[in-house]
């Protein structure tokens, strides 16, 4: 089992909490809070699910993606869910780059991988046991990707293998991720 923080989904959140944020007529504000308006394509939702999946299908074929998507295609955010304009590109650069140096400090994804560095044991304990119980022998190696604030952007779907959890659903939901990691698992039935 491997369990690692995704630099390019974890952006995504970023992005998606400045959005709700700016959109929330409430005073229930997620991390990072930023007071300045950014200016978000009209469709920022629907586009935003599509980049959600397509990012999430390529760490799931290899989670080096995850790193490449971020370093190596940094518009790909930009072009997808931002309005086209000097303004934006110049809101954008700033929030992309407050994003890279948090997650390179000890706040970023250091923190995150650590907090959940006991409950991982005992998840992967759990996961074993239940599968053991089951008499199931998974086909390959189960991935998770942790992120630092939950996705309600998306409806997360665990998939075969691969899995994409809040830090919070280790605290407060830890029993359900088992059962969903295991309903998701394809057993081998050699």
């Amino acid at each position: 089992m491997r369990i690692e923080a995704s630099c390019a989904l974890n952006f995504l959140i970023y992005i998606q909490n400045i959005f709700i944020n700016q959109n929330n007529k409430k005073e229930e504000y997620r991390f990072p809070y930023v007071s300045s308006k950014v200016a978000f394509d009209k469709e920022f939702i629907l586009k935003f699910e599509e980049l959600w999946n397509e990012v999430s299908e390529r760490i799931c074929e290899d989670h080096i993606n995850s790193v490449k998507i971020f370093y190596e295609e940094e518009d790909l955010f930009y072009n997808r869910l931002f309005v086209n304009s000097s303004c934006s590109l110049k809101d954008y650069k700033g929030m992309y780059k407050a994003f890279k140096v948090w997650w390179s400090s000890f706040a970023g994804q250091f923190s995150i991988e650590r907090s959940i560095e006991e409950k991982s044991h005992g998840l992967y304990e759990e996961l074993v046991n239940s599968l053991s119980q089951k008499g199931m022998n998974p086909k390959k190696e189960l991935s998770i990707c942790l992120v630092y604030d939950e996705c309600l952007l998306v409806d997360i779907e665990v998939t075969s293998y691969f899995a994409v959890i809040p830090i919070k659903n280790f605290y407060v939901n830890d029993k359900d991720v088992v059962y969903n990691l295991v309903a998701h698992i394809v057993e081998d039935k050699n």
